[in-house]
């Protein structure tokens, strides 16, 4: 069955980690599965985003930051999600539109219609049927990040990372049924253990509705 699931959370918070184990386990299980990830998953997407993540003596304008990703993002949906959606696997996809929203739009404060209109048109309306929200107070997250070369988005002020967290949690809260919102600061097999739980409802439903 296809089950299109996405990873969001700020900087530190362990999603590419819960990303890959999910991946891990659904394999494991012979179950089809896809792992893909933004700013990248393509060969365009992956030049679009080191350039927007690792860009010295580069003065890029919010606006400009908002284009660039969902230029990847259109090239990622069209190149591989949706095909692989198409093909009964399940997509999972370490950060996605969500991102977009917080980062640029609650992060970099541009107007929020115009972000998700924008979204809207690079997805072409494709939302996720699950995403999980690694959640951490963002001075805890970039605390974890401190040991490693930071890019341009790990660098901000934590005002920036405060205003990401809030907007991932109102992100949430309006959509309770897509979000799962897990505690970060638990250990990596507890919060594997959170997501399975809702995974797996999803992939029994899945088969249950088949058959029905």
């Amino acid at each position: 069955m296809s089950l299109f699931i996405t990873f969001e959370g700020g900087e530190g918070s362990g999603k590419s980690v819960q990303a890959k184990a999910l991946f891990r386990r659904l394999s494991e299980l012979a179950v089809p599965a896809l792992l893909t990830h933004e700013p990248g998953g393509t060969p365009f997407g992956e030049r679009m985003g080191r350039w927007l993540k690792w860009a010295k003596d580069a003065n890029i304008s919010a606006l400009t930051e908002l284009m660039l990703f969902n230029a990847s993002r259109a090239q990622l949906v069209a190149e591989v999600i949706r095909p692989n959606l198409k093909s009964g696997k399940v997509v999972i996809c370490d950060r996605y539109a969500d991102s977009t929203i917080v980062y640029q739009g609650y992060g970099r404060e541009l107007e929020l219609a115009m972000v998700k209109a924008t979204n809207k048109a690079a997805t072409q309306g494709l939302r996720p049927d699950l995403t999980i929200l690694l959640d951490i107070p963002a001075e805890e997250g970039l605390a974890r990040r401190m040991a490693r070369k930071q890019d341009r988005f790990e660098q901000e002020t934590l005002v920036f990372h405060n205003r990401v967290r809030e907007g991932y949690l109102k992100q949430a809260a309006a959509e309770p049924r897509r979000w799962l919102v897990v505690d970060a600061s638990q250990s990596k097999r507890k919060i594997a253990d959170i997501i399975w739980q809702r995974v797996s409802r999803l992939l029994a439903k899945g088969k249950n509705d088949k058959r029905t």
